[in-house]
């Protein structure tokens, strides 16, 4: 970090190996209480708030985080990014409810660019009417 004081609040994360072992006890901690993680109850956990997360995520080329260390920034960036899949791989795992398809057609289609497809066959077919007197 430079030797320029910082005007404003303090940064949240400049550790990223005490926000990795925090995101670990985060997600410890769900299993434990048998609790969906989220994004935003990971926050809550780090004590922020959800946007404060996500602008981390996006620091690299933020003007406001340019007193920290470019590798800091990497490697926070990464330890957000890290977190979030797995969240979203629990979504991703819970989609899969045994007594429906709902969930795997879902994954499929968003993911893996599965299409529904409706064939409609169209035929044009003329009456012709003729009137008499």
């Amino acid at each position: 970090m430079s030797n320029t004081k910082r005007i404003g609040r303090p940064f949240k994360f400049t550790d990223p190996d005490k926000l990795d072992m925090q995101i670990e006890e985060f997600f410890n901690d769900c299993k434990d209480n048998k609790k969906i993680p989220t994004v935003t109850g990971l926050a809550v956990y780090l004590n922020t708030d959800r946007l404060t997360l996500l602008n981390y995520e996006n620091c690299l080329d933020n003007p406001a985080y340019e007193e920290l260390d470019y590798d800091v920034k990497v490697h926070l960036i990464n330890s957000i990014k890290r977190a979030k899949q797995r969240v979203e791989s629990e979504y991703e795992q819970a989609l899969f409810n045994k007594n429906s398809a709902v969930g795997a057609i879902f994954t499929l289609k968003n993911n893996y660019k599965w299409v529904d497809k409706q064939e409609i066959e169209q035929t044009n077919k003329t009456i012709e009417v003729s009137l008499e007197d």
